[in-house]
């Protein structure tokens, strides 16, 4: 078989031993697997060439892009019988259609270059999270991912109008359709979006792109709670409209911990202020001019101060404010790593809850463990929160990961008598495969393995993610 994939790809694209390794370990060091060999296939026909000889020797295939994820869904198990098919090579952008508003570009497209492409082409292409620099438009996909302009922009299922995808049997499903309306049937993309590499190798994809803006705004407000957060989230989608890119909240022990970790970052407020119990980001993408932006920005956010649902404001005067903001809010994961491992929890909850969640969820943990960390941040606007526990005040990490299957049921649990759900944009992965019959009803995983069989009947395509055997 290796001799085989070395005619496909080249000797050089068929790693084997410490070669392999880096693509055999998760992006958090959690999960570490084996394989007969990476595989790093440079064309569609080539992708289809390996995922044929794979199924003639019934060898399972992992597919890994930036390997950035945290649920461990690009990660092979540790029986070593696996090939992982790196998409890194597939880097191309085959076309920029700026009449139709549309790019069409391989899986391994790391997403930072894709925006620069757009902005090139005086396009938007709006997707953006913290590791756009390294991940994949193709990991993107897999995963459904979310990021910080969901709000106005929604997921990356809403920015993909076509696929291209390699199926179970090495055929490949030519779908890349720049069309916004196409009526003609069952929608297949839909299934391979968000299935993680378990239903077929996505190779190519039609994304949507949008005008850019004339002027952005970014501001950070201090609040009192997170029940005025939601309360002021409702008045700026009323004030702004679809202008409304962004709104990230965070609590403030969450952001104090970064600027006392990291010298570099200050939060933009004095005195009481810069104590608050919640802070909010939010940004406004404004098509008119930079006086229409800082004008309704004003206005709307003027008001929320008499009504005493914002304590505080700082509008960003410059490009080098904004990113400062940004930069705050990006550099929570890395506070978290600097205070060692937590237990991490991506979920969504209905907005006009979130608040209620938070608060029960909290008690309830400091009830079960005292003094443990409560770290809350996340997008608002579309109702992700990332419900993370940090180890006590001299609590040795290990302690607390020991305690994780009670403290995800807790969690979880929580979230599903809020009606929400236990993966908001991260996936499912290995992590929470096995939490799907808890939360999942059996006609849903019913259906859900019914399309795993009909589309990967032996069953190839990275086994032991999101579904149990």
């Amino acid at each position: 078989m290796l001799e085989k994939l070395i005619e496909i790809v080249g000797a050089s694209h068929v790693l084997t031993g410490e070669q392999a390794q880096p693509y055999l370990v998760d992006w958090r060091g959690r999960y570490k697997g084996a394989a007969r060999a990476v595989v790093r296939p440079g064309t569609t026909d080539e992708v289809a060439a390996v995922v044929k000889c794979c199924v003639a020797h019934r060898v399972p295939i992992v597919t890994v892009g930036g390997n950035t994820g945290l649920c461990g869904g690009a990660t092979p198990d540790d029986s070593g019988t696996a090939v992982v098919l790196a998409t890194s090579r597939l880097n191309r952008i085959r076309a920029i259609d700026t009449d139709n508003d549309t790019m069409t570009v391989e899986a391994g497209c790391v997403l930072q270059m894709l925006q620069e492409a757009a902005q090139k082409a005086d396009r938007l292409f709006p997707l953006s999270l913290a590791a756009e620099g390294s991940c994949t438009i193709g990991g993107n996909l897999a995963t459904n991912a979310g990021g910080t302009q969901v709000l106005r922009y929604g997921n990356t299922r809403e920015l993909a109008l076509g696929l291209e995808v390699v199926t179970a049997e090495g055929e490949i499903w030519d779908g890349l359709r720049g069309l916004r309306k196409d009526n003609t049937g069952y929608d297949l993309r839909d299934l391979f979006i968000g299935s993680e590499g378990t239903l077929g190798v996505i190779t190519a994809v039609t994304l949507k792109l949008y005008p850019l803006p004339v002027a952005q705004r970014t501001a950070m407000l201090a609040l009192n709670s997170l029940e005025d957060a939601v309360t002021f989230l409702s008045k700026a989608r009323a004030g702004f409209g679809a202008s409304l890119t962004g709104f990230e909240v965070m609590a403030g022990p969450v952001l104090q911990a970064v600027v006392r970790l990291f010298d570099q970052q200050r939060i933009p407020f004095e005195g009481e202020s810069a104590q608050s119990p919640w802070f909010a980001l939010l940004e406004l993408s404004d098509s008119e001019s930079a006086e229409h932006a800082q004008a309704r920005f004003e206005e709307v956010l003027g008001q929320a101060i008499e009504d005493g649902l914002v304590q505080d404001a700082a509008i960003a005067q410059n490009v080098t404010q904004s990113k400062a903001f940004w930069h705050l809010r990006e550099s929570i994961p890395l506070a978290e790593a600097e205070l060692g491992k937590s237990i991490k929890h991506d979920v969504s909850i209905p907005i006009s809850r979130i608040a209620e969640f938070v608060q029960v969820t909290n008690a309830a943990i400091q009830a079960d463990y005292p003094g443990v960390h409560n770290v809350v941040f996340g997008h608002l606007g579309d109702g992700n929160l990332h419900y993370n526990v940090a180890p006590a005040q001299g609590q040795p990490q290990e302690m607390l990961l020991a305690l994780q299957d009670q403290i995800y049921a807790l969690v979880h649990d929580s979230v599903a008598a809020f009606n929400g759900s236990i993966s908001a944009e991260h996936g499912i992965g290995q992590l929470k495969r096995d939490e799907m019959p808890r939360y999942k009803s059996a006609v849903e995983l019913g259906l859900m393995r019914s399309i795993k069989n009909a589309l990967d009947p032996k069953g190839l395509l990275n086994p032991g993610k999101v579904l149990s055997v």
